[in-house]
This record gives structure tokens, sequence and C-alpha cells, in this order.
């Protein structure tokens, strides 16, 4: 066991290298992405609640080691089922989504690079070997979302998603210098001791300290979970492949943020009700429930049917850093782990259809596909009925914590996510009722036929996990998970909530979109976005960018290039040019100069 989680790090690595010097084909990846969700599983049966570690020292600097090490307890190996069984799903479908796309073996090679990045963040047993992987994650992103590099949108679409996260990276990693101060400790398990420690000593400034230090953390989430207001690059984001969507914008990638922000809380063995008393909790959870309700709001207006995807993701985010923020990190995570599955689900589905409309991704060009694919279909509603938190699928266990845990700490944002509640199944029957029936509207959803095997049946899987991975017999392998998961109670005002959310939600939707063959509602705000990209684009890049470009170039040109080391050269060559001008090759030239010389050091010994 002390080997097996080294394997199920560095294999995907030593398979990118291997496919991408030599082999040059998809087979490879797909069978270590077998062996890898094989190693997981093992793992996790034969820990069931206990933890281990182990680490190895990688650099010693004047007496400060850097180690790798890595850390199995229910939250981590919880977080590789993920990982590993959507990973695995993803690579299944790939291989027929990518077939006849040219640059196949480097899309493999980009997905074994993720795998091995974000296993290294989800087994990291410090803060180093977390930043480290933190960053090959958001290299591999680029790398997959710029596939299609021969697109302008999909490779600005990669600058996009990778600047957004270096400006979220540069406060993650102030955080991290910060707890490092606070804990004396950059490795998760000894924290705890060091805020103790420096509790007990800064007793008045211990509580804005951490504030600060969990707030820049923080930042590295805001970038990675696509936050308020670094948001925008996760719905551009979706000019990458389908299946990439569905394993790094769906399931993994994005849920980085929520899985680092509650190893850290959990690590310092606070009290929940001192981290609530935080103002760094109180931002998070705001932060979160924004989100969720302003991306739910854009959904409605979508009409790229992996946009309003996207846009679902980001609500849904919304909710789990919410939870993180209301110290209820446990449904938060409870709440990633059934939404990975019916998430990828939805994107995968996307995926076909969109195959099977010939790149067609206008749900208003769609109609009817329910009869036309009946399988892709079907897990699909399976997977809208998860994500709208249907009873009975996992989707209703999880959100129903997170309602709770706002409905107990904080009702104002109980309130947000009871909107956010309603309009994710308005949405969500929007894209079914215009997209899967009704009559097809274009030539692609006309001649549409149900996909072959090697797509339906991770369909098929996923959609068996959107039902049944809220339950208590399948959650205990997942991560650190509320005592109650996967059971429900129905009394409160909550559950009734809840369920009224969904009624309208739906009716709504279905009402309103039933037989349309055009968007009956307009709402230019919510369908551009609130206009933030525009003022990111016009505003921030045109002005801030240009005018900070435009500084640096003066400052490279006019003081480094011609004041500094332009200067320095110039009168270095000047210099040498005196010199050159006295070895001329006269004579007389030089008795001259000896001569003067002579009377130079006469003058300066005799007379001085």
């Amino acid at each position: 066991m002390n080997q097996l989680p080294w394997i199920l790090l560095f294999l995907p690595l030593v398979v990118a290298a291997a496919n991408q010097l030599f082999l040059k084909r998809s087979p490879l990846a797909v069978i270590t992405s077998v062996a890898s969700a094989a190693i997981t599983f093992g793992i996790a049966v034969s820990l069931l609640g206990k933890t281990g570690t182990s680490s190895f020292e990688w650099a010693s600097v004047i007496g400060f080691s850097i180690d790798l090490g890595i850390t199995l307890d229910p939250l981590s190996t919880g977080m590789m089922i993920v990982v590993t069984g959507i990973g695995l799903l993803v690579h299944i479908f790939s291989v027929a989504y990518m077939k006849d796309d040219e640059a196949k073996a480097r899309f493999f090679t980009g997905l074994s690079l993720f795998m091995f990045s974000m296993t290294g963040i989800v087994l990291a047993s410090n803060f180093i070997m977390t930043f480290i992987f933190w960053e090959l994650v958001g290299v591999s992103s680029y790398l997959l979302i710029g596939h299609w590099y021969q697109k302008d949108s999909a490779a600005d679409a990669a600058k996009k998603a990778f600047l957004c996260n270096r400006v979220g990276d540069f406060g993650f990693l102030i955080g991290i210098l910060l707890l490092w101060r606070i804990t004396d400790s950059l490795a998760f398990d000894g924290m705890a001791a060091g805020v103790k420690a420096f509790q007990l000593a800064h007793p008045a400034i211990f509580a804005a300290t951490l504030s600060t230090a969990l707030l820049c953390v923080f930042c590295g989430a805001v970038g990675k979970s696509a936050q308020l207001p670094l948001h925008v690059w996760l719905p551009d984001a979706m000019e990458g492949p389908t299946p990439v969507s569905a394993l790094i914008h769906a399931a993994t990638m994005v849920a980085a943020g929520v899985y680092m922000l509650f190893r850290v809380q959990f690590s310092l063995h606070l009290e929940p009700e001192f981290l609530r008393g935080l103002f760094s909790s109180e931002v998070i959870a705001w932060i979160g429930g924004i989100t969720a309700l302003a991306a739910a709001l854009m959904a409605t207006q979508q009409d790229d049917i992996k946009r309003v995807l996207a846009y679902s993701t980001l609500s849904q985010l919304g909710y789990m850093v919410m939870a993180v923020g209301l110290v209820a990190g446990e449904a938060g995570m409870f709440h990633l782990f059934t939404h990975a599955w019916f998430k990828a689900l939805l994107f995968l589905g996307s995926g076909a259809v969109i195959h099977a409309c010939h790149h067609e991704q206008d749900i208003w060009k769609m109609g009817g596909l329910l009869k036309k694919m009946p399988i892709t279909g079907i897990t699909f509603l399976i997977g809208f009925l998860a994500l709208i938190a249907i009873p009975g699928t996992s989707g209703f266990f999880s959100k129903e914590l997170i309602l709770d845990a706002a409905h107990e700490h904080n009702p104002a944002l109980f309130w947000i996510a009871a909107v956010v509640a309603v309009l994710t199944p308005f949405y969500m029957t929007r894209l079914f009722v215009v997209a899967f029936l009704g009559k097809p509207r274009d030539h692609g959803s006309e001649h549409a036929h149900e996909v072959g095997p090697l797509m339906f049946v991770p369909l098929a899987l996923l959609a068996v996990m959107a039902l049944i991975s809220g339950y208590a017999g399948v959650n205990k392998l997942s991560p650190a998970l509320p005592e109650h998961a996967g059971e429900f109670h129905f009394h409160g005002i909550v559950p009734w909530v809840s369920l009224a959310a969904v009624a309208i939600g739906v009716a709504a939707g279905y009402l309103l979109y039933k037989g349309k063959d055009k968007d009956p509602v307009s709402i230019p705000l919510f369908k551009n976005r609130f206009y933030v990209d525009g003022f990111y684009d016009n505003v921030v890049v045109r002005y801030f960018q240009d005018a900070f470009a435009g500084i640096v170039n003066f400052f490279d040109k006019f003081l480094i290039d011609g004041v500094g080391v332009g200067g320095l050269s110039r009168g270095a060559e000047s210099f040498g040019n005196l010199f050159r001008r006295v070895q001329s090759g006269n004579l007389q030239g030089y008795a001259f100069t000896f001569g003067l010389g002579v009377v130079l050091v006469i003058y300066f010994t005799v007379f001085r």
C-alpha cells in the first residue's frame, strides 16, 4: 500500500511522456485510466476511514526541507474516486469523440498530464506540493482548452483561462506564505499545532491575521473554481473539446478550489463557531451565494448547449463555496461528489448531441432529439433530474444539506439559494424542452442518430451514479461527509421551499418554451452576462493593460535600454574608441605619447 499511491500519482505522467514522444496513440492512456481507477478503488476499500501518509525529501536548502508527500484519508480517497472514475469514462468517451481528430495523440497526452496534475493536488500533504500541481493543472487546462488552437476563439479562451488563474494564484501564494508565518508549517497535518501556538502568542491580532491569510488562499479558489469576479474564463473554456469540459470544467479542476478550501479549514482544527465568526468566512459565503445567483440568471438566456451547462456549473460551484464559507464544508464536499457525476453526464451527453448534430451547439437549431437519440436523451434526462434536485436523486440529498446549513447560519443566503433552486430547474427545463422535445428545427437534428457504445456506455454508467451517489451505501467511499449524508427527514421549512422551487421552475420552463421555435424571453442583461466580459475587454484590457504595457515599454526602451544597458554599452564603446585612436600605427604619435608620459611622470614625481 505504501507504493500504490506513488504509482497512482506518477503513472499518468509516464504515459503522457511515452504517448507524446514515442507511441502517438490513444489506447495506452485509456488503459492507464483503467489502472488508476482500479488502484484508487483498492486504496479506498482498504482504508475505509483510516489515514495514512508517505513522503520523501525532495530538496533541502540551508536547513529548510521541501518534501513531496501523500496523504490518504477519507477526503483525498473520495476525491480520487471522482478524479479517476470520471477520468476513465471520459477517456473511453474520447476514443470515439476524437476519432477523426488529427491531433488526438496530443489530446490524450494532455488528458494524461491533467490526470497527473489533479492527482498531485488531491494527494498532496503540504502546500508546496499543492502549489506545484496547482500550477500544472493550469498548464494542462491551457493545453486542452486550446487544443484546436487554429481557431482564434479557442486560442483566446485558453489564454483567458490561464491569465484569470494567474491572478487568483498570486493571491493564493501570498496566502500560503501568511499561513506559513501563522502556523510555522507548510504540511497540512502540522497546521493545527502551529495555529494554536500563534493564537496563544498573539491573541489580539490572531483573528484578523488568520482571516487575511484565508482570504488570500481563497483567491486561488476564486480562480480555479471560477467565482466572481474571475468567473469569466469558464464559459469561454467551452471552446475546448467537450470531453475536456466534462473532465476539467465540470467534475475535477473547477472543484479543486472547493477541495483545497475544505482541506485547509479541516487542517486548522478550529471550532466551527470561531471560524464562522471570522470576516473571511462571511466574505467567502457571500461570494459563493452571489456567484450562484448571477450564474443562474445568465444561464437562463444562453443558447449554446455547452454554455448553459457551463453557467450551471458556475452556479453549483457557488453553492459549494457558500457551504465552505458557512463552515459546512462537509455539505459542500458532498455536493461536489454528487455534482461531479451528473454534471459530467450532462456535458458528455451534450457532446453526444453535438457529435450527432454535425457539431451544432445552438439549442434553437435542435429539437426532437429524444426520439432520434433515446439512450442519450434518457441519460441526459437523468442528469437533468439530479441537477434540479428531484427527490431520490443524488443532487437532492447534497443540495438539501447546503440549504439546511444556509437556513441555520445565514437566512439571507438561504433565500438567495432558494431563488437559485427555482432558476436551475427553469433553465434546464428550457434546455431539455427546446433541444430534446418537439420537432427537429434544422438539418442536423433531422438526421441525428444514436451514438455508438463507446459513447453511450459511459453515459449509462454516469446516469447510474447520478441516481445513487447520494445514498449512504455508495458515499461511504466519498469525501469526509456529514454524518447523515444520504438520509432525508421531511421536517422544517427547507424541504417545502426546495420542492416548491423545483415545481415552480419546471412548470415555468415547460409552459414558456413548449412548442416555441425562438426564445419568447429576451433579457439583454442576462444574455450579455451582465456586461462583465465587455467591461474586462473594453476597459481593463484596453486601458489598464494597454496603459501598463505602454509604461513597461517606456521603461524598457528609454530607461533600461536607452539609459541603463544602452547607455553603459555606448559609454564603453566611446571609451574604447578613444584608446583605439591612440593605437593608430603612427611612430611619431607613439614617440610623442611616450615623451608626454615621461614628462608627466617626472613632473608628478619631482615637483609633487
